[in-house]
């Protein structure tokens, strides 16, 4: 493995400062809706989840790398914000998935529109960053 230069570090930290500034700017979009961090987070990885049906506490939890207790208790939170809700999976009434209400989907699509946008601006960043002495260095420099 050949050393960084200092033009890579610099990319490195660049890209570092940006995900931080990234990370709260979509912290601060959530808030302007209704919505925790967390929360935001739970909804996109229920729009996302490629089951129609909808994912699992346990597809949640791993999703947003929490443990299951946690996944549970958020779910219990944006279901009372009426962003989403439980339903007995149809062939296996023991599986509980979580779908989007309307509110929900209203909401996530606004935000996901917002955050597509802030990703276009930052791409070229990550263009840098993504370039940084081969592939090999860029997975275990970040």
């Amino acid at each position: 493995m050949t050393a960084l230069t200092d033009a890579e570090f610099a990319n490195l930290l660049a890209f570092r400062t940006e995900l931080r500034r990234f990370d709260h700017w979509s912290e601060e979009q959530a808030k302007r809706v209704g919505l925790t961090h967390m929360q935001h987070q739970l909804l996109l990885a229920i729009r996302g989840h490629s089951d129609p049906r909808g994912p699992t506490i346990g597809d949640l939890a791993d999703y947003l790398q929490l443990r299951h207790h946690s996944a549970v208790e958020l779910a219990n939170r944006v279901e009372a914000g009426g962003w989403a809700q439980r339903r007995r999976d149809a062939k296996d009434a023991r599986v509980v998935r979580l779908t989007l209400t309307d509110k929900g989907i209203g909401v996530i699509e606004s935000l996901a529109e917002l955050h597509v946008a802030e990703l276009a601006r930052l791409t070229p960043m990550l263009d840098r960053v993504a370039h940084i002495g081969g592939d090999a260095h860029v997975t275990s420099a970040i």
